[in-house]
């Protein structure tokens, strides 16, 4: 069979709100064919597949979602992390 799946991210090593990094990685078959980023703003392909989404995707509405999960899912969720970090340390 074939897989076919997406993995969220929010990377961070300080405390300032504007390091975070969000990534949305799409996958198929343990091979990663397009991503975005919040630091590039926008999807970058790295296959002939994804450069074609990430050309579409750029272009329509999907990107200015996109743009939005850094607040809405990072910073949502970076004090529990933060807190959660320091208790076990």
């Amino acid at each position: 069979g074939f897989r076919h799946y997406t993995v969220a991210d929010c990377e961070f090593n300080s405390s300032k709100l504007s390091d975070i990094e969000y990534t949305q990685s799409y996958y198929y078959n343990k091979l990663e064919y397009v991503r975005f980023s919040s630091s590039v703003g926008k999807y970058v392909g790295y296959t002939e597949y994804g450069i074609k989404n990430a050309e579409r995707w750029n272009n329509g509405p999907e990107v200015i979602a996109r743009r939005g999960e850094k607040e809405r899912y990072c910073f949502h969720n970076v004090g529990v992390d933060v807190e959660a970090a320091l208790t076990k340390s």
